[in-house]
């Protein structure tokens, strides 16, 4: 199917009015724009500035605009992975002004009817939402999986300070207690390429520490398929196991990107997979002195972990790092719809 740059929208008949609403395919001319239409998107941690460039290179990504008037007032994004089965939403962003009229939903629907005449093979529509779902939610798409949301912020140059003087472990190096803290576990192994291929794909090893046996990356859920490891693999992503021939805690992490909060501001994603309180500390601070060593300035950490370790890891980071907790309690969510 080719793609043209200019779209015509399917009428739906439940959806509310909107003459004028056509759609485009997104080109690297249309970044300012885009920018434009969505600034403060995330809380100052929008990804697409950093990744727009590379998603339009991406051969199995559609990314698709709405416009109104010859403006650009919506995004939606689309990548086929899973062996071609499944659409992977995300990205979505309207302008202020235009939320809450139906324009989403009809970007959505055109977006999922363009997919499914390039690749009649998509079964399933998988996206990863962060807010409290519903029981109207629950009718739309199936829960994959979940995890807890844990977001601090600090100065580098503060933390890296308060790091070195704890131990491996979060322990204090200077403790004067008169009992002997336990000794640390063994240190973290950082996986190459081949480690990799391994673990994940030839044996059985990490289908238990994985959540439903799905690699979640920075909001990305995929399944263990060659195919979608060949995408991960392209990513900067830091890989760590505990143990690589007997793993119970895994970890993803991204290198710092900049983000658009301010100048000097950086992100951090850490994806936390297992239920071992004391391994997911341990890489938890590995991934923070290792990818905070060269900065300056402030940093967003985020990191997504298992519902039970949320309120320890809390513990972690306000007591023995000091940093500053930006939100409550959030989950993030991977659902799917299927694709007909």
């Amino acid at each position: 199917m080719k793609i043209e740059n200019s779209l015509s929208a399917p009428p739906h008949p439940d959806a509310p009015s909107q003459a004028g609403l056509h759609f485009t395919v997104a080109t690297e001319e249309d970044f300012d724009e885009i920018m434009a239409m969505s600034q403060h998107i995330y809380g100052g941690l929008d990804y697409l500035p950093t990744r727009y460039a590379a998603w339009m290179q991406e051969t199995n990504r559609t990314v698709v605009l709405a416009r109104k008037q010859g403006k650009v007032i919506a995004l939606e994004s689309v990548c086929v992975i899973d062996d071609g089965e499944t659409m992977l939403v995300e990205g979505l962003r309207v302008a202020p002004p235009e939320r809450g009229r139906g324009v989403a939903g009809e970007l959505l629907r055109f977006c999922s009817q363009l997919t499914k005449a390039k690749y009649p093979e998509v079964k399933v529509s998988r996206l990863t939402r962060d807010d409290q779902l519903g029981p109207k939610d629950f009718q739309k798409y199936r829960l994959i999986t979940k995890q807890g949301i844990l977001l601090v912020r600090f100065r580098a140059e503060d933390l890296k300070l308060r790091l070195a003087q704890l131990g491996p472990d979060g322990s204090e190096l200077s403790s004067t207690s008169s009992t002997s803290p336990p000794p640390p576990p063994p240190p973290p192994v950082h996986l190459d390429s081949a480690a990799v291929h391994r673990l994940y794909l030839s044996t059985d090893l990490l289908r238990d520490v994985l959540p439903n046996v799905t690699i979640v990356q920075d909001w990305q859920p995929y399944k263990l398929l060659p195919s979608n490891m060949d995408i991960l693999l392209k990513k900067d992503i830091d890989w760590v196991v505990d143990d690589e021939e007997a793993p119970t805690v895994a970890s993803l992490c991204t290198f710092p990107i900049r983000v658009p909060i301010g100048e000097d501001w950086y992100y951090l994603n850490i994806d936390m997979f297992g239920k071992d309180l004391r391994l997911v500390r341990q890489q938890y601070l590995g991934h923070l002195r290792r990818h905070t060593a060269s900065l300056k300035g402030h940093v967003m950490c985020q990191i997504f972990l298992d519902p039970a370790l949320w309120k320890p890891m809390v513990e972690l980071c306000r007591k023995v790092l000091q940093v500053e907790l930006v939100k409550e309690y959030t989950e993030q969510c991977v659902v799917e719809a299927d694709v007909v």
